[in-house]
């Protein structure tokens, strides 16, 4: 499930917003007010139920022989096995949008924002298993028993990454607990957590939509 060409996604598990609002996320890192959205490349990081923690990674231009052998595929994306079962079940659905409303964000860009009023191109599309669009892009999913291992060995390496919603996570093994189970409060982020992770997926304003998910 990505954009056609001059399109941008949101994700969403509520297939009844109309219009979208522009809203400052819980989480957000910057005061401004905006509706999220991602393109092409960054579609996969949201293939996940809204709150389920995420640590992905790939292989980059410039990944050393060894991370890339460590990582054994291109791209990889870890979840715990308490998660296994949403990414089945999860109702989640892409609003299509026109480019042309917003602009890239970040640097560099991990997602797209408007400032304005926007409304989708037309009715949301079911993404189903959360599992399939995994298999069709090619992206090995892992389950793991807990995150944290393998997000400080990819943070300390050569690939590419992106953690979204680690606040969530199981506590990392030996250390504070400071995460929350899957059915847990959001909390601050977690350590090492993107801002990313922040940003595109905060929870809902009064009368808004929630970023990309």
């Amino acid at each position: 499930m990505r954009p056609a060409p001059g399109e941008v996604l949101h994700f969403s598990e509520d297939p009844t917003i109309a219009r979208f609002e522009p809203h400052v996320a819980a989480t957000a890192r910057q005061p401004e007010a905006y509706v999220w959205a991602v393109d092409h490349d960054r579609a996969p990081d949201y293939w996940f139920p809204r709150q389920c923690p995420r640590a992905m990674a790939w292989v980059e231009p410039t990944t050393s022989a060894e991370d890339r052998a460590w990582l054994g595929a291109e791209r990889v994306h870890a979840i715990e096995f308490g998660w296994l079962g949403r990414m089945r079940t999860a109702c989640l659905y892409a609003y299509r949008f026109d480019a042309r409303a917003f602009r890239p964000f970040g640097e560099p860009p991990n997602a797209h924002v408007a400032t304005g009023p926007v409304e989708p191109l037309g009715p949301p599309v079911p993404v189903g298993d959360l599992l399939v669009p995994h298999e069709a892009a090619g992206i090995e999913v892992r389950v793991m028993a807990n995150l944290w291992p393998f997000w400080r060995r990819v943070v300390a390496s050569t690939l590419g990454f992106s953690g979204i919603r680690l606040r969530n996570a199981l506590p990392e093994p030996g250390g504070p607990e400071e995460s929350a189970g899957p059915a847990g409060p959001a909390g601050p982020l977690g350590p090492g957590e993107t801002e990313e992770s922040a940003a595109p997926e905060g929870p809902a304003a009064p009368g808004g939509p929630a970023g990309p998910q």
